[in-house]
């Protein structure tokens, strides 16, 4: 009725040892997903600069390249200009869920300056979400 498995797992015999391929540890996925959503918040803010300049949007986009040039060691972010004019509101509901993103991975892995200024710009964006009409203001 049973017949046991003679050859070895295609699983196994596919991977061969554990060392044929490179890992990663937990504090080196933390950061590369931590400068992935800080990358993401840097587009949308520099797509809102594009839209409404201020001094505040300006001093936030600097700061986030800092930050993504240190976790990924050194290497400055990618910029890229602004496709089109889309909808503020929008874009600073898309910037607060970014940086609540990066605030938890920030928090999970122990980095206050991450955690800081994502806590910095969910504020900025919360205070510009509450008044829309003075959207430049709330930077």
């Amino acid at each position: 009725m049973y017949e046991p498995i003679r050859t070895k797992s295609v699983h196994s015999t596919m991977a061969g040892t554990p060392t044929d391929f490179p890992h990663r540890t937990r504090e080196e996925e933390l950061d590369i997903q931590l400068a992935g959503h800080l990358a993401a918040l840097l587009a949308v803010t520099d797509e809102l600069r594009a839209l409404t300049p201020s001094a505040g949007l300006d001093t936030a986009a600097e700061r986030l390249a800092d930050e993504v040039g240190r976790l990924r060691g050194g290497r400055a972010p990618l910029r890229a200009a602004p496709a089109s004019a889309t909808d503020p509101v929008a874009l600073h509901r898309r910037a607060h869920a970014l940086a609540g993103r990066a605030l938890v991975v920030a928090a999970s892995r122990a980095d206050t300056s991450a955690a800081i200024l994502s806590a910095e710009r969910m504020d900025a964006h919360t205070a510009a979400l509450a008044d829309p009409k003075e959207l430049s203001a709330a930077h």
